[in-house]
């Protein structure tokens, strides 16, 4: 199915035969189906609805826009969770501390481009960054532990007098890979805790990270 042209009333059709033949309930699964139930049915009403709707630049608005925007959101999230896993599995195969390994592969290039900042745009500017570092021919394992609570103090400590730390500026802290991982890991979880959130000042910016609690 193209994304871009989806057929509401087929799918919509699919939908309620595949609900039908559901032979176990799963509460999680019943209510992601309830709410992607409701917004075929909502975009199917919108689209008999014989009045168009238009946008603020007087065009008119496709009521499966806001489905197509989900799976497009989709998608990434998607390819930067293989992304992820890809790199958990490579890490899989790394010898034990004090073991001599070789490193052949050159890591794959990350071609971005920003528009809006979501979860995907944060975890792609991190690989490019891990991408970026240099290919080392054969190295000693040595035993470093990269701690998250540890990652999220060196986050909040490198925010200049206004709040702000542009991701570059924090990527430069960041020797190793797994560093990176942790860090990432560590932003998500500050912005869980509404202490941080991601801003991208205009198109093709960089990232930049502001402080929205006081520094300790």
């Amino acid at each position: 199915i193209d994304i871009y042209d989806i057929p509401i009333a087929d799918i919509t059709h699919e939908f309620i035969d595949i609900v039908e033949e559901m032979k176990q309930l799963n509460i999680n699964v019943a209510g992601e189906f309830i709410v992607m139930a409701s917004t075929l049915m909502r975009i199917k009403s919108k689209m008999l609805i014989p009045r168009p709707e238009f946008d603020e630049d007087d065009e008119i608005i496709d009521p499966r826009r806001e489905l197509i925007d989900q799976l497009l959101e989709y998608s990434r999230f998607k390819e930067a969770s293989e992304s992820l896993n890809a790199f958990a599995e490579n890490r899989s195969h790394i010898f034990p501390a004090g073991k001599t390994m070789p490193v052949s592969e050159t890591p794959d290039e990350v071609n971005i481009i920003l528009k809006n900042v979501t979860l995907y745009d944060i975890a792609k500017s991190f690989k490019m960054a891990m991408d970026n570092r240099p290919v080392i021919q054969s190295y000693e394992l040595q035993r470093e532990a990269i701690y998250l609570d540890n990652q999220k103090e060196l986050i909040i400590k490198s925010f200049d007098g206004d709040g702000r730390l542009r991701f570059s500026t924090l990527l430069n802290q960041l020797q190793t890979k797994i560093e990176i991982v942790v860090t990432f890991l560590a932003i998500l979880d500050l912005m869980r805790l509404h202490q941080i959130t991601v801003v991208q000042n205009e198109i093709f910016g960089e990232l930049e990270i502001q402080l929205l609690t006081a520094k300790a």
